[in-house]
């Protein structure tokens, strides 16, 4: 199941072992992220590092890792999406996701960023709603 990853789920899955990082390692999903992600990720990389308290070396190790898992869409295969989407979503940041989301037909975004929620284009998804859909997590 083709799914967009945001950058703040990313992050998440950098900060501790967790569930978040759990999902990132389901292979029952096929993860996909827009390019501006991994320059996001390095713009704030210093502040992470030391949020997290990780060295040079684990902080690139581990995200090397994460992103053997997701596939970085470039720009290119989503420009088109990018105007019609600035009307859909608050967050300037946030736009490339939607675009990349709606460009390669994934099934939704990965997010728990509320900007996500202000558009209706796109199926976003919880912590929650990754579990249930990979049967790790029954539903009532």
């Amino acid at each position: 199941m083709k799914i967009l990853i945001d950058t703040n789920r990313i992050i998440a899955a950098l900060s501790k072992p967790s569930t978040t990082r759990n999902i990132l390692f389901d292979t029952f999903f096929e993860f996909i992220t827009p390019d501006h992600t991994i320059d996001e990720i390095r713009e704030h990389s210093d502040e992470l590092k030391k949020k997290i308290t990780l060295t040079d070396e684990e902080f690139d190790s581990l995200l090397a890792l994460f992103f053997e898992r997701i596939t970085i869409i470039p720009e290119s295969e989503f420009k088109q999406f990018l105007h019609e989407c600035k009307h859909d979503i608050s967050d300037p940041d946030d736009i490339p996701h939607l675009a990349a989301c709606l460009a390669t037909r994934a099934e939704g975004i990965w997010a728990h960023d509320p900007h996500f929620k202000e558009q209706h284009k796109a199926k976003v998804f919880t912590n929650i709603d990754m579990l249930r859909m990979s049967g790790k997590m029954k539903s009532d």
